[in-house]
């Protein structure tokens, strides 16, 4: 039961620590919509999450240690976005897209969140109520 919890909680840590990176490499993108030359980034968030929850699993079935993704094991593999359409000044921010992926990531963290504390507020009333009979 207890490793079952630690793992969930571990692989929405991970998911977390991801769209928190994520939203940030958005903001990046949108406050330089008007640099020049700014290339738009982002990464690939599934394949992210695999990479960092696959190396939580090497160990053969043996529970291993926590380690947070921005490690020194672990690189964000971040990629340019392509332009949607060209500009004079070769900034390839879309805002259109910048801000749809910026609240679609926003709903998914904010749900993260709800999920590790009602995993989190469950876990603690078994706890009390193991505890009260």
């Amino acid at each position: 039961m207890l490793n079952r919890l630690t793992d969930m909680l571990n692989f929405q840590t991970e998911a977390l620590t991801l769209r928190s990176e994520r939203q940030r490499l958005l903001a990046s993108n949108i406050a330089n919509a008007d640099t020049p030359g700014y290339q738009a980034k982002d990464f690939d968030f599934a394949r992210a999450l695999r990479e960092a929850t696959a190396a939580q699993q090497t160990t053969g079935g043996t529970a291993a240690p926590f380690k947070p993704l921005f490690s020194a094991r672990h690189e964000l593999q971040q990629k340019y976005s392509l332009p949607a359409q060209t500009n004079l000044d070769s900034n390839t921010v879309d805002m259109d897209r910048e801000r749809a992926n910026f609240a679609d990531n926003s709903v998914k963290y904010e749900a993260t969140l709800r999920f590790i504390n009602g995993s989190v507020r469950t876990a603690l009333d078994a706890m009390k109520s193991h505890n009260a009979s």
